[in-house]
């Protein structure tokens, strides 16, 4: 039953307006601010408050504020019940946030047609809050699934490009992983934080599986090489960012919009291989010129190729894959890319041992390999 909290320092009042709403509604009745303070906090929460304003010790302006000002009462409409008759006192109240006054003596009528307006408004509101509420749920609800099919779509297209490229599921993973901490470390930084935000962030960890996709397109014969390529098998090597970057200038081309997340892939899937000297491919760019979600993934890359164990080499200790990576600082890498990675070499180590490829990994890839190019040759 919809309840109403009447407010009256004075008995009879109390008494008038009681017995006038009590058929219709369920009534409590206090005679002092304080009590109205606490009975509006309490349960059964009133749907509407009829607040006296002349009352000792705290009035009903100071009662209204109060109720305002707390979060729990702060959506009660509030009636001022007044002999005073002073435009000036009405528009005081309304400022405080009153939703009507009905001045004394009480014509019983338009009390309880002003009564009946009021709580209808506030059904209407209590609907359009709980519709809303759902509505939000339920975006939210479809924006997890949608943000869940588009990371399982990622790792998805990750593994496609790890099927046929002589690396370990876990490359995907701590590449990953390594970008994150670099992102963490170098959003402070004055020339990365407007670009580092979290929206940014999260797009560039998530499409960082995506790096090397276009080795889908790279013939089997020169993939899955044990060996050393010769220059020409080198240079159909490097087409693999430009292959995978014109794969998604195709998704854009059929998109209906444009996607952030597809531009940023595309960035890291095409740049990572650009060095800082300029001697990177396939655009040669330098410096500042390369794209930073690029220069965070080059960083990623090379330090995980360096400690993994390929079927064509063994890992680089942890020591001499950090001396490397350091050693690359202002040529193959953004000074201020390897700096963060100095800063965070604890926790890329840390990586690198949780998801470390086992034994079995490499023996199975090793082998899947040989499969691979025996089939490549007919075999």
């Amino acid at each position: 039953m919809t309840t109403i909290l009447v407010v009256d320092d004075s008995a009879e009042n109390l008494a008038l307006l009681s017995d006038l709403l009590l058929p219709l509604y369920e009534v409590r009745a206090v005679n002092s601010g304080e009590r109205a303070l606490r009975a509006a906090a309490s349960q059964p929460r009133p749907d509407l408050i009829l607040l006296d304003v002349m009352m000792p010790e705290i009035d009903g302006y100071e009662v209204l504020w109060r109720l305002r000002d707390n979060p729990e009462t702060a959506n009660i409409p509030v009636i001022f019940v007044t002999a005073l008759d002073a435009s000036v006192d009405e528009a005081h109240g309304l400022e405080l946030g009153a939703v009507d006054y009905i001045t004394k003596p009480i014509k019983p009528a338009i009390t309880l047609a002003r009564v009946k307006a009021h709580l209808d408004l506030k059904a209407a509101r209590d609907w359009l809050a709980d519709r809303n509420q759902a509505l939000e749920a339920e975006v939210s609800r479809r924006m997890a699934e949608n943000l869940f099919i588009q990371n399982v779509t990622i790792r998805c297209l990750g593994h496609l490009a790890e099927i046929r490229d002589p690396e370990t599921g876990n490359h995907l993973r701590r590449t990953q992983r390594y970008v994150q901490l670099l992102c963490e470390e170098l959003r402070p930084n004055p020339d990365f934080h407007d670009f580092l935000t979290d929206a940014n962030i999260d797009l560039l960890v998530r499409s960082a599986p995506l790096h090397d996709i276009g080795k889908v397109g790279i013939p089997d014969h020169i993939l899955l090489k044990p060996g050393k390529l010769t220059a020409g098998e080198w240079a159909v090597m490097k087409t693999h960012s430009d292959i995978g970057s014109m794969a998604i200038d195709q998704v854009e081309a059929d998109a209906e919009r444009p996607v952030a997340f597809l531009q940023c892939a595309k960035l890291i899937i095409r740049h990572h291989h650009e060095k800082w000297d300029g001697s990177g491919y396939p655009d040669g760019l330098a410096g500042t010129a390369i794209p930073i979600p690029a220069r965070l993934m080059a960083l990623a890359d090379v330090f995980d190729a360096l400690i993994s164990r390929r079927p064509y080499k063994e890992p680089f200790s942890l020591d001499d894959a950090v001396k490397m990576i350091q050693g690359g600082r202002g040529t193959h890498f953004d000074p201020a890319v390897v700096d963060a990675f100095e800063v965070r070499i604890a926790e890329f180590i840390a990586v690198a041992r949780r998801y470390a490829d086992s034994e079995a990994d490499v023996r199975a890839q090793i082998d899947r390999i040989r499969d691979q190019v025996a089939r490549a040759d007919g075999v």
